[in-house]
């Protein structure tokens, strides 16, 4: 059962500055009538909807249908039961961050329920997990692996509605066209080289150390849908993480004969 209070974001994980591009929104700077109903708003007005979003991650999202476009994703996530967290998606965690997008994520139980139709938007999260990519900052060891037991299997539905900047890819500096589907990378090698370790350096963090902590966590892994749908999109040569398997694959090696 997942604690919240474990993953709380703290000061340290917010000071632990993310190296995603930012950009500013076009606009005229506030004005000191607006800075005053802002002040207002703050002192007379509730805030309930948004408080339960706690559960700071910040992993990676490749877009499904140009999987060349990849970014960093801050998650602020609310758990709103065992089987179902929303999550506001930014392009940093420091006060001016962009939000860009959204994610709701799913218990392998409520995949299931959905119809075939309806699951193609959603992305497997084992690779994510297994891989060390996925993190929890500033929460403690224990704490962390517990947060990342509790999603081994699960699924999410992300749509991204602005192009803040990212590698190789200028800002628009308004949120311009259609939403994007985003996924998840399932392979070692479909991150664009130096993606990682520039997260990594910039906040301190270490994915290869996670991977090796987490490594316990591939004896719960089941096969799950949507791991080969980008597989060999990347344009580069990858490698298969232990645990991470597409159903489909699973479905066939089960029904191969034996001798074949």
């Amino acid at each position: 059962m997942l604690v919240v209070i474990y993953a709380v974001a703290t000061p340290l994980a917010l000071s632990q500055e993310a190296s995603q591009p930012k950009t500013a929104p076009l606009g005229e700077a506030k004005s000191a009538k607006t800075k005053t109903l802002e002040t207002g708003a703050k002192m007379l007005q509730g805030n309930s909807p948004v408080k339960g979003f706690d559960i700071y991650l910040v992993g990676f999202h490749p877009m499904k249908d140009h999987p060349e476009m990849q970014m960093e994703a801050h998650h602020y996530c609310h758990q709103m039961n065992e089987d179902f967290a929303q999550c506001v998606l930014f392009d940093s965690n420091t006060k001016n961050a962009n939000m860009n997008g959204v994610e709701y994520n799913i218990s392998e139980k409520l995949f299931e329920s959905l119809p075939k139709e309806e699951k193609k938007y959603w992305h497997p999260h084992n690779g994510e997990i297994l891989s060390g990519q996925l993190v929890a900052p500033g929460i403690p060891k224990v704490a962390e692996k517990s947060l990342m037991k509790s999603k081994m299997n699960s699924y999410g539905k992300t749509w991204h509605v602005w192009n803040t900047g990212h590698e190789k890819h200028p800002p628009d500096k308004l949120p311009l066209g259609d939403p994007m589907l985003a996924w998840s990378f399932n392979r070692d090698g479909e991150a664009m080289p130096g993606l990682v370790e520039k997260r990594d350096k910039k906040m301190g963090l270490n994915s290869t150390q996670a991977r090796k902590d987490r490594a316990d966590l591939q004896q719960m892994a089941r096969p799950q849908s949507g791991v080969d749908d980008l597989k060999d999109k990347f344009g580069s040569q990858t490698h298969n993480i232990s645990g991470v398997v597409d159903k489909k694959s699973a479905s066939t090696q089960d029904n191969t004969p034996v001798g074949k």
